[in-house]
């Protein structure tokens, strides 16, 4: 928890915020829970919205005039607010639900610090907006993308709004893909934070614009911060004009994704 007496910086209340919540998340796991309907399959648990209550309290009383888009909550706090934070308490409810430990917690401010807890490995990466960081048991390393294990997480949940152009499940065919990767799904953006960790070559899924969401934020904010390559799928930068997120430990793995991207889409 944060000191009270002591004004920590946005990084520090990032950790402190995606930490609390991964203590709700770990603690709540394996009961029963009752399910929140979202429409088109999706759902939220009790964990997802009691996560959510404990980073806002963190939040709140560490920066008192930001305010917080949260997904089960929606917009908090002043209109206009010059600061806002981007909190997704519990991504990979599905996971989570079906008896996974493949989820993270993830609490980002907006072009600011941002941080994503592992609540079952008590990892917490962490950026401040210049450097990437992960903290296990008090212990602070430097994160060193690397694109050595070859692994690719590919994002494979609809829906498909690029498709019939492109989309993410469509690298599995790819033979190229095939011949230099091998791909993986976990379902949850942890996987974003593996790829700077250099646990992971790659990321890739289609959508539109990702950078103001609260699934994102976090790992896009660190994945750029340990020196990844972050754009879209048709390799525009992340922003409103962008559709979907390849993010790599290097730019020839990027390259050769982008390659693969094209030849499967045509019309990008």
């Amino acid at each position: 928890m944060i000191d009270s007496n002591v004004s920590p910086d946005d990084a520090e209340v990032a950790i402190a915020a995606a930490r609390a919540g991964a203590d709700v998340v770990r603690d709540m796991y394996g009961r029963r829970l009752a399910r929140i309907d979202k429409g088109a399959g999706d759902f939220a648990t009790t964990a997802d919205v009691e996560a959510e209550k404990t980073i806002l309290g963190i939040l709140r009383a560490a920066r008192p005039d930001d305010a917080v888009l949260g997904e089960e909550g929606g917009r908090r706090g002043a209109a206009g607010a010059v600061r806002r934070w981007l909190v997704d308490p519990l991504c990979g409810t599905l996971n989570y639900a079906a008896g996974s430990m493949l989820v993270a917690v993830n609490v980002a401010l907006r072009d600011g610090a941002a941080a994503v807890a592992d609540p079952f490995g008590g990892e917490v990466f962490f950026t401040d907006g210049e450097s990437a960081r992960v903290r296990h048991d008090g212990v602070d390393a430097q994160l060193a993308p690397t694109s050595a294990t070859r692994l690719v997480e590919v994002n494979l949940d609809p829906p498909f709004p690029g498709a019939p152009g492109f989309r993410a499940v469509d690298l599995l065919a790819h033979a190229g893909f095939v011949e230099r990767f091998r791909p993986r799904v976990v379902s949850t953006t942890l996987a974003l934070a593996w790829v700077a960790a250099g646990r992971r070559a790659a990321y890739v899924t289609d959508g539109g614009d990702l950078s103001g969401s609260v699934h994102f934020a976090a790992g896009i904010a660190l994945c750029r911060a340990a020196g990844c390559v972050v754009t879209g799928i048709d390799g525009a930068p992340i922003g409103r004009a962008g559709r979907g997120l390849v993010v790599a430990a290097d730019a020839e793995t990027h390259g050769l994704l982008m390659s693969m991207i094209r030849s499967r889409a045509p019309r990008l």
